[in-house]
């Protein structure tokens, strides 16, 4: 099967198809293959050299590390981030998540707090909605089969409290009051525009850390779909006239991701802003750290809190320090 691949080739494919050595194995069995079905073919060598010069046939444990981020570590970063957006559109249209076999993979299943279906009484944000949350499934779906035995379970997610949180942060509510996501069509779109544009800066930041080709034009599809998503947000928040609460949750997240001024709400410089981009109208980037400090709803270096109250599952899970 693998005459034709070169030996770094096959190496590397197994290097960075799985966070970890365990995971790598999980992916040799997940492809029908054994390490003495590679070894058979000749393929998988060891660092050093046999008698001769030749290299000497290895195993997969003998296999060098890559230091560098996997590949399937930065597509599980953003299988959690799926994970919370899709429970949030899908509990809000259909009053219910994601299902059994939806969720299981490595680390702790966590349960979702919170959630329930929006009254909705504008038809096409009803329809717009429901676009979404079928997108978010489908993303969660595709994340998960393009992992495969990598995968990570969908973590704990808190859409309740947290919602609550960042809406005190951001002076939408005062202290002990309580903001209820799913209340209201006007309060479903200020939550979701908490985090629909951080899911295209996480992606837009990811992009770097991805070499297999595939894995990156897939994340480029989904970063486009959640940049129209994001844009969707936006133009229906503006419409509705909550444009300074809207702005309130930008200075929020700019509390949170760092001392730059990334974020930028739905006015800027005093004009109506659509799309958040710099001067040369590329959308910006966030680092991982960055995007758990919002979703963790804390500008510290931390492994858990806000949306996910146990942390994310797989190797990227701690936030930065901007404290």
């Amino acid at each position: 099967m693998f005459e034709g691949f070169s030996k770094a080739f096959v190496r590397e494919a197994i290097n960075r198809s799985a966070e970890n050595a365990v995971d790598r194995r999980r992916f040799l069995r997940a492809a029908g293959l054994t390490t003495a079905g590679i070894v058979g073919g000749g393929a998988l060598t060891a660092c050093g050299a046999g008698p001769g010069g030749t290299a000497a046939i290895g195993t997969v444990s003998e296999v060098t590390e890559d230091p560098a981020v996997s590949d399937a570590a930065v597509l599980n970063f953003a299988l959690n981030l799926e994970y919370l957006e899709a429970e949030f559109y899908l509990r809000a249209v259909t009053g219910k998540g994601l299902e059994d076999d939806q969720i299981d993979g490595i680390g702790k299943v966590g349960g979702v707090t919170g959630g329930r279906k929006v009254m909705f009484h504008d038809k096409t944000l009803k329809a717009n909605a429901t676009e979404i949350a079928d997108d978010e499934r489908a993303h969660v779906d595709f994340l998960r089969t393009a992992l495969g035995d990598a995968k990570v379970a969908r973590p704990a997610i808190d859409l309740d409290e947290a919602f609550t949180a960042a809406a005190i942060a951001a002076g939408l509510i005062k202290e002990h009051e309580k903001f209820d996501a799913f209340g209201s069509e006007d309060n479903f779109l200020l939550a979701a525009f908490v985090f629909e544009d951080v899911g295209v800066t996480a992606y837009k930041g990811a992009a770097p850390l991805i070499e297999n080709k595939t894995f990156l034009e897939a994340a480029a599809g989904i970063l486009a779909v959640e940049a129209y998503h994001a844009g969707l947000i936006r133009a229906t928040l503006q419409a509705r006239g909550a444009v300074d609460l809207a702005d309130k949750i930008s200075d929020a997240r700019d509390g949170l991701d760092g001392e730059d001024d990334l974020d930028q709400g739905l006015t800027f410089e005093d004009e109506p802003n659509i799309v958040p981009t710099d001067e040369n109208a590329i959308a910006f980037s966030r680092s991982a750290g960055q995007v758990l400090n919002i979703v963790y709803l804390n500008p510290e270096s931390v492994t858990s809190g806000g949306f996910f109250p146990e942390g994310v599952n797989g190797d990227i899970n701690a936030s930065d320090d901007n404290a």
